[in-house]
């Protein structure tokens, strides 16, 4: 499950790769994306600021409504279940990416562990975005069982990684041409272990998004 992500090229750098239209200039972003942050998306030839998970509501002991956390991972065996039925259907989008993190170790000393492409510097993860009452626009990262790929010894799962030539059928084909490009990643995979601890590297400051680790 991946709950951190780098991406580390500016916004010209973005659209240039992927031959899109800037449209997130002075954009806050930072290099290392959390769920509830903003990060780059880009969407029908447009390079876009959006928050990373769709808001699941929540209500309190007394019914009483919390303020809605990030769900920012989408599991492939659940993309035609209702949470995210809408937005594989119809509005899929590419997610700019450098590196992901996933914490390896034992409970309360976990590290970071960076994955990445050794042959790209930046390349795209599959996303699902949608419109919402309470962030805006926001996505979620597409993620897929790791069996068989280089990212199984870190994780179970991986995000689903797209070579260029199936980016287009990801954003514009039909959901069954889609749903068949959710596999791990055949190619290799640099793996870099830190020393960095998981936990305080992975807080960062408080937002108004109230960042969270969902997977749905």
């Amino acid at each position: 499950m991946c709950n951190l992500y780098r991406m580390t090229q500016n916004v010209s750098e973005v659209a240039a790769w992927f031959a899109a239209v800037e449209t997130a200039q002075g954009a806050n972003f930072a290099a290392e994306v959390y769920p509830g942050y903003t990060g780059l998306v880009v969407v029908e030839g447009q390079v876009r600021a959006m928050t990373w998970g769709f808001p699941l509501v929540l209500k309190g002991k007394q019914g009483q409504p919390l303020k809605p956390k990030p769900v920012n991972n989408a599991r492939t065996d659940k993309l035609e279940t209702f949470f995210w039925r809408h937005a594989f259907a119809q509005q899929r989008c590419l997610i700019p990416l450098t590196a992901w993190a996933e914490a390896e170790g034992p409970k309360g000393r976990m590290t970071r562990t960076w994955l990445s492409r050794p042959d790209a510097p930046l390349f795209a993860a599959a996303g699902v975005w949608r419109q919402s009452e309470e962030w805006g626009d926001c996505y979620a990262m597409v993620m897929t069982d790791s069996a068989g790929t280089d990212a199984a010894p870190v994780h179970e799962r991986m995000p689903v990684l797209l070579a260029p030539e199936d980016q287009a059928v990801w954003t514009g084909g039909a959901p069954d041409a889609a749903l068949a490009l959710c596999r791990g990643w055949p190619g290799p995979l640099a793996i870099k272990r830190t020393d960095q601890p998981w936990a305080r590297s992975a807080t960062p400051p408080p937002t108004p998004h109230q960042p969270g680790l969902f997977e749905a």
